[in-house]
């Protein structure tokens, strides 16, 4: 029986109904009241304290990170019984239904009280750390795909789905499913999980994999721009529509530092119209001397969001720098505005990549790195906020001084997630932050597990994490059918529309972004 297993039955015996206690190898009540104080607050691995978290989250569960042989947390709001959590060890277990009764009433600050006793018998009670329940919650279910850091070869990965309420993660597509391979860039439609694409490459060639309509089909993207496939996708908001990137990336290496980079060396945009089973695009999206990459559909579906840099050599890759840009499309007519600059990077002085438009309208959030089209690899990508409504910016203070990437919304814009580099330097983890209503974003947190000590020995990555209202209904069978049940050259292609569409002469709305080709530091100063 495997450590976290034994945790689990450990949690759920030693729940005591109506109690509020929690009881492992009985170890003694701590006195509050006379411990000795600590002058600090207490070390938590994960660092639960200080946070913003939402009322419908897993039991955050942690490790005491001070020496002792006894531990006792008390868990109190103003609104219910504390929860006392006794144990000999320092894995912090909170009984789920304890969990429960503390957040049912959000909105409300929840202090964490932490006493250890030393070898001695000596008692100590650190610092009262104190957090707080939001009152909106989150979308239950994140998806995201795990694979090792490695890149020679992707032996094991998939991509995976978690109930955020409790600890169940079940595979959405394994990759052992279709005989090895890659599985990445999944998308959905804004939080809906019956509009789902993922891209594959491997033993049955390269193609992408698109379920919606409660049907799956296997599709080759590929275009005329040259032999890329599909990549970075967004569907529009009516679900009839993905726009995605076609990139031909080349792995770069160094010696020290991150061993890994990419250069970009042709890229475009296109999009994908289900109900013609058609791919178009326009002369914005597709440019001879330039990289066009991350496109992403605003709320309305009136706008396609996406980064622009110069098609450099090899030799010049840290030179790249992305625009990002936005250009306005009707879906019904099949028609193109002009391209507008949002934010320029010779303003920034920084390259503008990932952009994601908020549900509400109102937010852009998107990253900026030192150069190039690829943060992931880039101790310097840091997350930015952009008010839709004036143009104007700021970095989050969410960030470190290590790589924050592949970030997402929930479908009320007001938690997002992002894949974080800050524990070590190595492995992506996803986080959750809270976005109040002014934009000002709070301590971000890890994504719970049932035994706190999970990320210690936990040797994958979680990637590309997207937040679900409800669970993915197609099965990993019907997926793995997809990939294998056709052959390469008998992969559908959807028909290539050869004009270059033209502008449309009055689909440019009027707004912060107007002007053509205008950028930030031009429409309102820095």
């Amino acid at each position: 029986m495997t450590r976290r297993r034994v945790l689990g039955i450990l949690a759920v015996l030693g729940a005591l109904g109506g109690t509020g206690y929690f009881l492992a190898a009985a170890p003694p009540s701590a006195p509050f009241d006379t411990a000795a104080r600590a002058d600090r607050p207490p070390r938590l691995r994960p660092d639960y304290g200080g946070i913003v978290f939402p009322p419908n989250i897993a039991p955050l569960n942690f490790i005491v990170g001070e020496p002792g042989d006894a531990f006792d947390v008390c868990f109190t709001t103003d609104s219910a019984d504390p929860v006392h959590v006794r144990s000999r060890s320092p894995s912090i277990i909170i009984p789920p239904a304890e969990w429960r009764r503390l957040l049912r009433t959000p909105g409300r600050d929840l202090a964490i009280d932490v006493c250890v006793r030393s070898a001695e018998g000596q008692w100590t009670r650190f610092q009262t750390l104190t957090s707080h329940i939001a009152e909106e919650p989150i979308d239950r279910y994140l998806v995201y795909r795990r694979l090792r850091p490695m890149y020679s070869k992707y032996a094991v990965m998939g991509i995976f789905q978690r109930d955020l309420e409790g600890d169940a993660e079940t595979p959405i597509l394994r990759n052992s499913t279709f005989d090895g391979g890659c599985v990445h860039c999944h998308s959905f439609a804004p939080g809906d999980p019956s509009h789902l694409v993922l891209h594959v490459r491997g033993p049955h060639g390269m193609a992408a994999i698109i379920a919606h309509d409660g049907k799956v089909e296997r599709k080759d993207l590929k275009t005329p721009f040259g032999s890329s496939p599909a990549a970075f996708s967004s569907w529009h908001p009516g679900g009839r529509i993905l726009a995605f990137s076609v990139n031909k990336f080349i792995m770069q290496y160094h010696s020290v530092g991150e061993v890994r980079d990419i250069f970009d060396s042709g890229s475009a945009v296109a999009i994908y119209r289900l109900d013609d089973d058609r791919v178009t695009s326009t002369d914005a999206l597709r440019q001879p001397d330039r990289n066009v990459s991350w496109p992403a559909w605003s709320a309305d579906g009136k706008y396609l969001y996406y980064c622009d840099g110069p098609r450099l050599t090899k030799e010049r890759y840290r030179e790249a720098l992305y625009d990002l840009k936005r250009i306005a499309y009707d879906a019904a007519a099949d028609a193109w505005g002009k391209p507008e600059t949002v934010l320029a990077a010779r303003d920034t002085g920084l390259s503008i990549l990932e952009p994601r438009p908020s549900p509400d309208g109102r937010w852009l959030l998107f990253l900026m790195c030192d150069y190039g089209s690829l943060p992931v690899y880039a101790a310097s990508s840091d997350l930015y906020l952009l008010d839709l409504g004036t143009g104007r910016y700021t970095k989050m203070a969410l960030n470190t001084n290590r790589a924050e990437t592949y970030h997402g919304w929930s479908t009320n814009s007001r938690w997002i997630v992002f894949s974080s580099k800050r524990d070590d330097g190595v492995f992506q983890r996803p986080y959750f932050a809270y976005l109040d209503a002014s934009g000002q974003d709070h301590k971000p947190f890890l994504l719970p597990q049932a035994d706190p000590t999970f990320y210690d020995d936990h040797i994958t990555m979680f990637t590309v994490p997207e937040l679900l209202r409800s669970p993915v209904t197609v099965t990993e069978r019907e997926l793995a059918a997809a990939i294998t049940g056709l052959a390469p050259e008998n992969t559908p292609r959807p028909s290539f529309d050869p004009r270059i569409v033209p502008h449309g002469p009055d689909a440019s709305p009027q707004g912060p972004y107007a002007a053509p080709e205008s950028s930030y530091e031009d429409a309102h100063g820095n």
